[in-house]
Parts: structure tokens; sequence; C-alpha cells
């Protein structure tokens, strides 16, 4: 009943399903590879944050041969060396700690070197409305005078419309995008390090910010997902030709029975 198999029609149309399903299921083992290599990067930041070590200075790490946060720098703990520009206090809206809306605090630091970096001296819960001074800056926890030693996580600069960032549209004394390009625009100053630090010891009243992994950078975003996505589509178009294969084949057995038992459809 099966002999039809051996036709020539049907032997080219058997080994075009395996060459499909063949394709199919090597492009979804690709996909899944890829899927894994994210997660694999994942831990790898994850685990190089968490030995880091102790603190170097933030030139070290942001060096004129890299003068940009990247995904080996960024966690990595770092102390900075200057004074305070409170009459230049940022506060950052929309920041979620803990599963709480809150703000950032941001206090320019000027270092030794004529160079400055965006802190971050913590988190607070609630709308900052209400909360900026006269001179843009914030009347909450100010900042301590004289020279300052900080110690803090070195953070990947934000880009607009991640973690609560936005372009713009904000009140005065309030930054929506903690990026380079962003405080340069507010503060007219372009001597900013890249990206900014969270500190570790914070004031009364506020809470220290936890590690942000920029967009893409630990490995677990929505385009990893994406290629475990189409890992199971591919896997699944494999098994639908397998399926239609034996449909088919089916089908045409049947054919073959009803011819042997001279139950074909007369043809007027």
């Amino acid at each position: 009943m099966y002999r039809f198999l051996l036709t020539p029609r049907w032997l080219s149309g058997t080994a075009l399903a395996v060459a499909a399903v063949a394709v199919c299921v090597w492009l979804g083992t690709w996909q899944l590879g890829r899927f894994e290599d994210k997660v694999s990067s994942h831990r790898d930041v994850e685990q190089a944050a968490s030995a880091a070590g102790p603190a170097r200075p933030l030139g070290e790490l942001l060096s004129a041969a890299q003068p940009q946060v990247t995904t080996d720098t960024v966690g990595r703990p770092v102390t900075v060396t200057g004074t305070f520009d409170q009459a230049h206090q940022l506060l950052v809206p929309n920041r979620v700690v803990d599963g709480k809306q809150g703000y950032y605090v941001l206090t320019p630091l000027r270092t030794g070197d004529g160079r400055t970096v965006a802190v971050v001296r913590g988190w607070a819960p609630g709308a900052p409305a209400g909360e900026t001074s006269a001179e843009g800056g914030s009347a909450v926890a100010p900042a301590p005078t004289g020279e300052v030693s900080v110690t803090g996580r070195l953070q990947a600069g934000e880009t607009s419309g991640s973690g609560g960032a936005v372009a713009g549209g904000l009140p005065a004394g309030q930054l929506g995008t903690i990026n380079r390009a962003a405080l340069v625009n507010k503060l007219s100053d372009d001597g900013w390090y890249d990206g900014w630090v969270s500190a570790d010891s914070v004031p009364a009243g506020l809470s220290p910010v936890p590690t942000v992994q920029p967009q893409g950078g630990n490995g677990l975003t929505l385009r990893a997902f994406q290629n475990l996505g189409y890992t199971l589509e591919w896997f699944v178009f494999g098994g639908f030709v397998v399926f239609m294969w034996f449909r088919l084949v089916r089908r045409e057995a049947e054919a073959e029975q009803d011819r042997a038992l001279g139950l074909d459809p007369v043809l007027e």
C-alpha cells in the first residue's frame, strides 16, 4: 500500500520535507544558542560586579584610553574626590527602587582635575514636586561642604525611554535622563565623566540606589527573549512539516486502497 513512496514524485517530496525539517531544526538550535549566550553574558556581568574587588579611583576605570562605561565596568566600586556643587543639585523623577516610585537626588561633584561626575546621593520615595529651591537645587538632603571622598558604584548613562527616563518637559531643577549629553545641556559644562556614580553611603531620608544595568547590557533583554520565541517558532514549523507529510502519506495510502478495491470515482 505504501509502494507509492518509492515513486519519483514522492521521493523528491520526501527529500524536500526532510530538508525543510533539517533547516527548521538548525535555525531553532541557532536561536536557542543565541539566547543561551545572552543568559551566560548576564551571569558573567553579575559575577564580575559581585567579584569586583576593592573600590578603584574613577579616573582609572574611565581613562583617556577608555572614557565610556561598558558592561565590564558597570557596577564596579569606585572612589572619587572633589567638592559637591549644591547650587546645581538636580532631582531625577520616575525612578523605581524596591517596587516603589520615587526620585534620585543627583549632585555634581567637581574633581581636582577640573572634571565633573554626576553623583546620585540616594533615592527618596514620592514625587519631587515642591522640593526644588530657587537656585535649582533640592531642599532635601543638602550635600556636605568642602572636599569629600565618595565611594559608590559606577553606572552607565541612561537612554530616553528606559528605566523611567524621559527626554524633557520637566520643571527647573529636575533631570529626565542621566547621561552626559543631558547634563551638558542642563548645566552647560562639557567636562563631565561618562555615566554616573551611585553613592554607597547616603544621608538620612534617602536610600542607596542599586546597580542599574544598561539597556541590553546584562543579556536578559526583550531581544534575548525574542530569540527564545524564534526558537519555539522554528521547532513548531519543523513539526508542522512532519505533520503535513504524514497527513499526505495517509491520504495517498487511503486513495491507493480505494483504487485496489475498485472504489475509484467514475470519471465521465
